[in-house]
């Protein structure tokens, strides 16, 4: 018999990143490296070095080092505490087969240093777990090729398997659900809204197959082979899944898109409008999720939470309700073990 012990499978969750600390030096730090990475800003080089390093980061950190303050925990970060949190209790079910680390795709603890915690252990086989439920090449993109980046140079190279995407997964958009429950349980709310982070139109159509994408509600509402990798045709979904387990009708919920940079079109329609339009038709109490987002930061906090329900209260709304994300609830944790021994055994 082979008495050998048997080798664990790795398990490597992976999120965008946070800056070490608030302060402007560490902030400006992070989004030079976030905003550098070629699958964030798409455009040649030159370009992106002269607008991230002479426009966007030094007037841009000031202000985002005092927002993350805002969002800023006796913790840390929400977005690592969270990550931490996740990989504990994710190491808990999983058991002694397996070994999870955690690593950002900017800053620490980087893609590198968590690689080298599971090689360490001699894993044969590591499965990566981006935290974006939808694919899009600036996040789930960009972490398969550091991935690759990082253990090309390397003498041994384990079995690596990805799982780039889950925007309908049942266990997730459960868990979803059910938090939106909660509010809905105790309070009627005229209107549900999904917030999903947007990205630049021209991103959506370079991706798109055989000229399928027309980013419009029909080709989007219609999820199949030939968009099974556009981000807005999976945000659709995400947002229709957890609506039907909600027993929301259409007219009951929308969807709009977030975080929209620059003067190009960006996947519409853009949260700001949508705001203004929703308020000026008369609707008043609005329960809204960030569902781009499985770990609070400041997208969902500070973004969607503050400013946005700002504005709806500027334009004559009441009551703005956000749902927290997934962060480390024991339902999400059991989606992603699911998920994870679903891999293991292919």
């Amino acid at each position: 018999m082979n008495n050998m012990t048997k080798t664990k499978t790795g398990v490597l969750l992976i999120n965008l990143g946070t800056p070490d600390s608030p302060s402007v030096p560490d902030v400006r730090k992070y989004l030079r490296e976030f905003l550098m990475d070629k699958r964030v800003i798409d455009i040649p080089f030159i370009s992106r070095w002269m607008l991230v390093n002479l426009i966007i980061a030094p007037f841009r950190a000031p202000k985002s080092a005092k927002t993350y303050r805002q969002l800023w925990e006796d913790r840390g970060s929400p977005l690592m505490f969270h990550g931490l949190d996740l990989k504990q209790k994710l190491s808990e079910k999983l058991g002694s087969d397996f070994s999870v680390a955690f690593g950002m795709r900017y800053q620490s603890p980087s893609i590198a240093s968590a690689l080298d915690e599971l090689m360490a252990l001699n894993v044969q086989k590591i499965i990566v777990l981006p935290l974006f439920p939808q694919y899009a090449s600036a996040t789930t993109g960009s972490v398969a090729e550091q991935v690759m980046d990082d253990v090309k140079g390397r003498l041994v190279i384990p079995e690596i398997d990805f799982i780039s995407q889950y925007p309908d997964d049942e266990l997730m958009t459960d868990t979803f659900a059910k938090l939106g429950l909660a509010y809905l349980k105790t309070r009627q709310y005229d209107k549900v809204v999904f917030s999903f982070h947007g990205l630049p139109e021209r991103q959506i159509r370079k991706a798109a197959v055989d000229g399928y994408c027309q980013l419009n509600a029909k080709c989007c509402s219609n999820y199949n082979s030939k968009n099974q990798f556009c981000y807005r045709a999976q945000c659709f979904l995400t947002a229709r899944t957890i609506a039907e387990k909600l027993d929301l009708t259409p007219d009951q919920y929308t969807v709009f898109f977030q975080s929209r940079l620059g003067k190009e079109p960006w996947i519409r329609p853009y949260a700001e409008d949508e705001i203004k339009r929703l308020a000026k038709e008369g609707v008043k109490k609005i329960l809204i999720y960030s569902a781009a987002f499985t770990a609070d930061c400041l997208e969902t906090t500070i973004e969607v939470g503050h400013e946005f329900k700002e504005l709806f209260l500027e334009n004559g709304g009441e009551e703005w309700q956000l749902v927290e994300s997934l962060n480390s609830d024991e339902r999400w944790v059991q989606s992603l073990e699911r998920m994870v021994r679903q891999r293991a055994r292919a």
